[in-house]
């Protein structure tokens, strides 16, 4: 079934009908969109943004996967009660999609061959999996719904070729990536091989969504800036490396030579989340003028604005009662660097930071005495595993539980909190992570020298929980 595009004419006096901020009327749109590429984008009844992040279902009166090329609309995929959340391989061959054959079965990941249309069901099981992207070497990374909300999740072989394709049996191998009491969203593969995702911050413990970074083993989670504060997501990657989402009602971008989100002056709209970027440069955006209307595709050319319309939202497609969003670029693109996995054989990790003083807070004067490391335990409860000593620079070496929600506090010498993290975090099993100072961002960086901690011994202090309490509460050094 193939449904008809409505022309616009793209001549200089339609531009001068559409205003200067704002939308273009959502009747209009055009056979041709700002790339010659097709374009993937999911239709459904209900869009729920922000639902995931609580646990709770996006479509709820089901989704449909629309292929937009040649001025025509069509459906991407048949015999599916449901299909959304498309992703493009490297190659611009296949399609990564979350489906539902029927009505009542769980999402699904599955991978459509575009050039024969056949399919094939990659990751299978009971609970919700969802938001499907492609990894380098033959794996990808996806959300699955569990009893403490979606978890991140990456599967496949790891193979020595970058290009493999992703294994039929990709759901034999699956590696849980996050730790925590609450959903954990991908929303894009960066450039550099690590997997952007959207949680609430503070992790597991806040309702405000932000964006935050992990390594395709789980290892180095951490936010991508520490300039919290308004709601952030879909956070997408443009060809500058710049990572461009949307607070709802504005969009913004991180770039690399700032600490701090940058704002994009961009249309008034409500945005329902990621955009995508052409080859040609333009944006194609997910909006809807006001609450209770539905979300339409637009394209957005930006720039600074000097133009005549370059503050306008121009339609590209609008369907009565339905919203389209998550729009795809069906291209070839570039492949992400393959993260080479430094993680060991333990049941444990090491942690050091290099100057617990520094934070964007404000730095302490003085060094606090002690660092407590406290981890949740199963039924949901803060536990305290013990501390260790805080050298006179700041620095601290620490053996942690794996793979579990972990969290540090500061301490002075009468054992009063001076600084504490209200969120958690995770390190994985063999990993040994190292950080500046609490809650400090990357422009920050400590000065070159030896830390003092490794000065007076090379071991960790112990704090998983295997040692006597004793030797926890006066700082002895674990062994290797």
């Amino acid at each position: 079934m193939r449904l008809p595009l409505r022309l616009l004419a793209m001549v200089p006096m339609a531009v001068l009908l559409i205003p200067v901020c704002g939308f273009g009327p959502d009747s209009a749109q055009t056979a041709k969109g700002p790339t010659d590429a097709g374009i993937i984008v999911t239709a459904a009844p209900v869009y729920v943004p922000l639902a995931a992040l609580k646990g709770e279902e996006r479509f709820p009166k089901g989704a449909q996967l629309l292929l937009i090329h040649a001025g025509q609309a069509e459906p991407l995929v048949a015999g599916f009660a449901s299909a959304a959340d498309a992703s493009v391989s490297f190659d611009g061959e296949r399609v990564l999609f979350a489906g539902k054959q029927a009505a009542g079965d769980p999402w699904q990941i599955w991978e459509l061959t575009l050039k024969d249309h056949s399919l094939r069901k990659l990751i299978a099981g009971e609970g919700d999996a969802i938001r499907p992207f492609y990894l380098p070497a033959g794996r990808l990374v996806y959300a699955r719904h569990t009893v403490r909300g979606f978890q991140l999740e990456a599967a496949g072989k790891d193979s020595p070729d970058l290009l493999a394709p992703i294994d039929a049996q990709a759901g034999a191998t699956v590696l849980p990536l996050s730790y925590l009491p609450g959903s954990t969203i991908p929303s894009d593969v960066l450039l550099d091989g690590r997997i952007l995702f959207e949680s609430m911050f503070p992790l597991g413990e806040g309702s405000t969504p932000e964006l935050f970074l992990v390594y395709s083993d789980g290892s180095g989670v951490e936010s991508y800036r520490c300039d919290h504060g308004r709601a952030r997501w879909g956070g997408k990657q443009l060809a500058s490396g710049d990572v461009v989402f949307t607070h709802g009602t504005s969009l913004a971008r991180f770039t690399s030579p700032l600490a701090h989100e940058a704002p994009i002056a961009a249309p008034h709209a409500e945005f329902a989340g990621a955009i995508a970027e052409t080859v040609a440069g333009a944006w194609l955006v997910s909006a809807r003028a006001a609450g209770g209307t539905h979300y339409s595709l637009k394209v957005w050319e930006p720039g600074d604005g000097s133009k005549p319309g370059a503050l306008a939202l121009k339609t590209m497609l609008a369907l009565g009662g339905e919203d389209l969003v998550e729009p795809v670029v069906v291209a070839k693109r570039p492949r992400p660097k393959r993260h080479p996995s430094g993680l060991h054989d333990w049941s444990y990790a090491n942690m050091m930071a290099l100057d617990a003083r520094q934070s964007r807070e404000g730095d302490l004067k003085i060094a606090p005495a002690q660092v407590r490391l406290e981890a949740m335990d199963a039924s949901g409860h803060a536990v305290v595993m013990g501390t260790a000593p805080v050298e006179a620079d700041g620095s601290f070496y620490v053996r942690t539980p794996a793979d579990r929600p972990i969290r540090f506090a500061l301490l002075d010498q009468k054992g009063t909190v001076v600084r504490e993290e209200h969120g958690w975090f995770w390190i994985r099993c063999g990993e040994q992570r190292y950080c500046v100072g609490c809650h400090t961002g990357p422009e920050r960086s400590s000065d070159n020298h030896v830390p003092a901690v490794l000065l007076r011994t090379t071991a960790p202090v112990d704090l998983t929980g295997a040692k006597p309490a004793s030797a926890l509460k006066t700082g002895t050094p674990g062994g290797n």
